[in-house]
């Protein structure tokens, strides 16, 4: 398991934290949100949705800078697969994933892993980091 991943039975106050962020309401309950369901992707939007069914009443706005402070302190990872969009995975292990278009709908590739060959050499005074591999997907269509 990847060190950053917080664990299952860590408290989310305490996870929070851990990060080095200071345990807000408003960011525990969306913490709680989060991470409750195990591994998942969403969007803020998304988590804005479920705080608003769960009664917590929190802005869109408030949502997207918990989202990028969670993501900055290594809670999360970010996900750009459509232009306009980003998903956010709670899965901060290095792992790929499935992209089905039309449904805007993402889940990790459970394979083993994969190879990525000839990748660039970084330009000078940089490293790569992280590859992040999307895979796209749709229904097949009938002839």
């Amino acid at each position: 398991m990847d060190s950053n991943r917080p664990k299952d039975d860590v408290p989310v106050d305490k996870r929070v934290r851990d990060a080095g962020l200071r345990p807000t309401r408003q960011r525990i309950a969306l913490a709680e949100l989060l991470f409750a369901k195990g591994d998942r992707h969403l969007s803020a939007e998304d988590l804005h949705e479920e705080a608003l069914a769960a009664g917590v009443p929190v802005s869109l706005a408030t949502v997207y800078n918990a989202l990028n402070q969670f993501t900055q302190a290594g809670l999360l990872r970010v996900l750009s697969v459509e232009g306009s969009k980003t998903y956010f995975d709670t899965n901060t292990s290095d792992h790929h994933h499935f992209f089905i278009e039309g449904e805007n709908r993402i889940f990790d590739i459970e394979t083993g892993p994969i190879s990525v060959n000839n990748l660039p050499a970084p330009p000078e005074g940089m490293e790569i980091v992280n590859v992040d591999v999307v895979v796209r997907l749709r229904p097949k269509t009938t002839s």
